[in-house]
């Protein structure tokens, strides 16, 4: 069994180590991973902020070949690394391959914002002085990442944080080790100096608790849970220190009755069970209105029922397992829970049984649901979705943004008028028209409002806004 040790000043680290278990086949062994200890991320701070000062201070050409070279490896690795990416977190392997390609695509693009680091020069309103406005790294920067995409998430905060000569402190989820060691160790073989890039796996009550307590961070961007988010951000306001928070989505998908009924199942059936359901910009609810409620329903079970749920790595599947016990169990929990709310679960929500034992569940769909449902209020994350009836476009706009979350919200209609109103209106991040709620691309920010994200937008040339800090220098000539 091959052992995979955290990555700390270029140097291999572990003491104890844990299988990494896939999750289409709970027999498969990945690997050993390291389980690090407080001593381990302590020493990590440390070594990124001893490597703070010279790379803050590297040229952009250095960072330009670091970050491509680090996309070209990844990117002509694409399929070996979708395998891993399926193998231990259970998206299908196409899917897997997909985000590896985007994780490529996104060290490509900061590669060239390398490049292109910007500054302002402005007459000041005294004569005779000039004012340039800088950006420069924010620090030691603290990345903490889900399970849920393992290469894409670490991708767009490792590589803005490097790009903007920013050092790194970087604990992935337990559950998905194997892509970030895998991320990390072509960043290392990349070019990158000593103590620039740090990898601690393990616990976060471990691990993740001495990067949340430590005063030498300078920042930390963190995707997950809002419990832990509303930690992350109370122990930064403490330290007085920077602080960006993704959290989540419980986002709406409208569908009108002049909807072009296929695109609108599309939207509805990707976007809500595709990765699982297991994705924050998932559409866990479907708003519709009278006219083609019904059509709708029917239309969206029998494309669940054709939906082929297997291994993650076979041909042809188009759903894999649930990430683990805890996350299956949750989902039939929430099933449960749906259930005893009085809503009719309509298609699915049975655990499956395959040739190799695994976390398989049929897709769920739900229909006599209301709003005030817990299953239309709280996060499952997972392949479970409710239908809304609702009288009009003005009731389902309403609905939409009767939540606590603020991701991404979607609206399948043939109206301009209505498309717009609802761009306009949609109390989210990101408004999708006539398309899933989830995808996204890599060169634009990624965000949203409300309990799903704090602080600036990630992704895109909006990363400059969190992983760089502004000067502004006054200069008279004499």
């Amino acid at each position: 069994m091959t052992r995979y040790d955290n990555l700390i000043d270029r140097k291999r680290m572990a003491s104890e180590w844990r299988p990494n278990l896939n999750p289409s086949d709970i027999s498969d062994v990945i690997g050993e991973y390291a389980q690090g200890s407080a001593a381990e991320m302590t020493a990590a701070i440390a070594a990124a902020k001893a490597a703070a000062p010279d790379w803050s201070r590297s040229g952009i050409l250095e960072r330009h070949a670091v970050l491509s070279t680090a996309a070209h490896e990844i990117l002509n690795r694409k399929e070996e690394i979708g395998d891993l990416l399926a193998r231990e977190e259970g998206k299908t392997k196409a899917e897997g391959i997909g985000e590896t390609v985007r994780a490529a695509q996104i060290f490509d693009f900061f590669a060239g914002e390398a490049l292109r680091l910007a500054g302002e020069t402005l007459p000041s309103v005294r004569p005779g002085v000039g004012v340039e406005i800088t950006r420069e790294p924010v620090g030691v920067v603290g990345i903490i990442t889900p399970w849920n995409f393992p290469i894409a998430i670490p991708a767009w905060k490792i590589a803005p944080a490097l790009c903007y000569g920013n050092t790194v402190v970087f604990k992935p989820a337990d559950l998905v080790p194997g892509c970030a060691w895998t991320l990390v160790d072509i960043l290392h073989r990349a070019g990158l100096p000593d103590g620039v890039l740090n990898l601690v796996m393990g616990r976060g009550g471990v691990v993740g608790q001495v990067m949340l307590d430590s005063d030498e961070l300078d920042a930390i961007t963190f995707t997950g849970s809002a419990g832990t988010g509303r930690r992350v951000a109370e122990s930064s306001v403490a330290r007085g220190r920077k602080f960006q928070l993704e959290m989540g989505g419980k986002n709406p998908l409208v569908v009108l009755d002049d909807a072009d009924l296929e695109i609108a199942v599309d939207c509805a059936v990707q976007g809500a069970f595709f990765s699982t359901g297991q994705r924050c910009t998932a559409s866990s609810r479907l708003i519709v209105t009278e006219g083609i409620h019904d059509d709708f329903v029917c239309a969206v079970i029998e494309r669940m029922a054709a939906l082929r749920i297997g291994d993650a790595r076979d041909d042809g599947i188009d759903i894999g397992p649930v990430v683990d016990q805890t996350q299956l169990q949750q989902d039939l929990d929430y099933i449960e829970i749906g259930r005893k709310e009085g809503a009719t679960l309509a298609y699915g929500g049975e655990r499956l049984s395959r040739p190799k034992d695994g976390f398989y569940l049929q897709p769920a769909l739900f229909t006599d649901t209301t709003n005030a449902m817990r299953i239309s209020r709280e996060e499952i994350f997972g392949p479970v979705a409710s239908v809304i009836r609702v009288r009009d476009y003005d009731e389902a706009l309403a609905v939409a943004n009767d939540t606590d979350f603020g991701l991404s919200a979607g609206i399948c209609t043939s109206s301009l008028k209505y498309a717009t109103d609802f761009r306009r209106n949609a109390e989210a991040g990101m408004v999708m028209v006539n398309l899933p709620t989830a995808g996204v691309d890599f060169h634009v920010p990624f965000g949203g409002r409300k309990g799903s994200s704090f602080g600036p937008r990630e992704q895109g040339r909006y990363a400059a806004e969190f992983f760089t800090t502004l000067k502004t220098a006054y200069t008279r000539a004499g």
